[in-house]
C-alpha cells in the first residue's frame, strides 16, 4: 500500500524477461564477427532427439507477441486486486485459474472433463463464493473495496487459463521451443509496446508515475521481479509443457495457505469460519482435480508402454 503502482510493477517484472535475450544476442554478434573476419565456422549439431519440429526464431517471436498481452493483463489484474482486497483473498481467487484452465482446456480438447473434475469445480466455486462473501462483510482496512478486488483477481485467473491453454495448443511439447528466447521476446515486446500506457495512466490520474525512493522498496521490487517472474515463470512454462496445463496449478494452489499465514502474521487478520471453510473448499477442489489428472497421466503412460511392447 506504500507503493500502489500495479501497472508499473507488472511492467518492470515483465521487462526482466528481456534479459533472456542476452545470450542469444551475444551468440549472434559472435557469429557475425567470425563471418566478417572470414573464419570458417561449422554449424552446431542439434541435440534434440525428438521428432518434434523446433519452432523457428520468427515463429517464436510471433508466439511471444501474442502471449505478451495475455500474460501482462493476467498479472496486472492480479497485482491490482491487492490494492482492494486482502492477500489471502486475492491468492485464493487467483487460484481459480486451474478451474478456468480445466474449462477452457476441455473446450479445446486439451483436458478431459469427467465427474470428479466437475465435482471439484463445483466445490471450488462454492469456496470462492464463501471467500468473496466473507470479504464483503469483513470491512477490513486492508481491503477497502473487496468486491472490486475479487473481480480483478478472478479476471486474472481467466486470463491465466487462456494463455496457458493457448501455449499448450501452439507449442505442445517442451522440446519444440527455445524457452529463454521465447521469454526474451516477451520481455522485449513488453518494453517496446506497453510503455505508452505509463504516461497515459499518469495523465488521467489513474496511476501516477513515481520512482521508488526507498532502498528496501527497491529490494522488494527486485526480488519480486527476479523470483516471482524471471525464474518462476520459466519453471512454470517448462513444467506445463512437460506435463499438462492443469497439473501445474497444483503448485499455484499451494500459495493459498501461505498467503493466509502471511495475512495473519503481517496484517493481524484472523480469518473467520466462513472464510476458512471457503479456502479449504478451494484447496480440496484443486487436489481433487490434480490427483485425478495425475492418475489419468499414469494410466496413459501404462497404455503407451503396453502398445510399444506389443510392437
Amino acid at each position: 500500500m506504500n507503493y500502489n503502482k500495479p501497472f508499473l510493477i507488472t511492467y518492470l517484472n515483465t521487462a526482466t524477461f528481456s534479459l533472456y535475450l542476452l545470450p542469444f544476442l551475444i551468440k549472434r554478434l559472435y557469429h557475425e564477427k567470425l563471418l566478417n573476419t572470414n573464419v570458417k565456422t561449422y554449424a552446431a549439431v542439434p541435440t534434440l532427439t525428438s521428432t518434434h519440429q523446433l519452432l523457428s526464431t520468427q515463429e517464436t517471436m510471433k508466439l511471444s507477441f501474442m502471449f505478451c498481452f495475455l500474460w501482462f493483463f493476467a498479472n496486472f489484474t492480479t497485482n491490482t486486486s491487492l490494492a482492494y482486497t486482502t492477500v489471502g483473498s486475492s491468492t485464493i481467487l487467483s487460484s481459480m485459474s486451474g478451474l478456468f484452465t480445466l474449462a477452457i482446456g476441455a473446450l479445446f480438447k486439451v483436458e478431459r472433463l469427467n465427474l470428479i473434475k466437475f465435482v471439484a469445480v463445483i466445490i471450488s466455486i462454492a469456496g470462492v463464493m464463501l471467500v468473496s462473501y466473507s470479504d464483503h462483510i469483513l470491512n477490513d482496512p486492508h481491503a477497502p473495496s473487496p468486491l472490486v478486488g475479487d473481480i480483478l483477481a478472478l479476471s486474472g485467473a481467466i486470463f491465466y487459463g487462456c494463455y496457458t491453454i493457448f501455449l499448450k495448443l501452439k507449442i505442445g511439447s517442451e522440446d519444440r521451443i527455445d524457452m529463454p528466447l521465447f521469454f526474451g521476446f516477451v520481455g522485449a515486446f513488453n518494453i517496446l509496446l506497453l510503455w505508452p500506457a505509463i504516461p497515459i495512466l499518469d495523465y488521467f490520474g489513474i496511476e501516477t508515475f513515481e520512482i521508488p525512493m526507498d532502498g528496501i522498496l527497491w529490494l522488494v521490487i527486485f526480488l519480486n521481479a527476479f523470483i516471482g517472474t524471471f525464474l518462476s515463470d520459466y519453471l512454470w512454462l517448462l513444467s506445463m509443457l512437460m506435463t499438462s496445463p492443469l497439473v501445474v496449478t497444483l503448485g499455484i494452489s499451494l500459495t493459498t495457505p501461505l498467503a493466509l499465514i502471511g495475512d495473519v502474521i503481517f496484517n493481524s487478520i484472523i480469518p473467520n469460519a466462513r472464510y476458512s471453510i471457503g479456502a479449504l473448499f478451494v484447496i480440496i477442489g484443486f487436489f481433487m482435480v490434480n490427483t485425478n489428472t495425475l492418475r489419468e497421466a499414469k494410466i496413459k503412460i501404462q497404455e503407451e508402454t503396453v502398445e510399444s511392447n506389443q510392437l
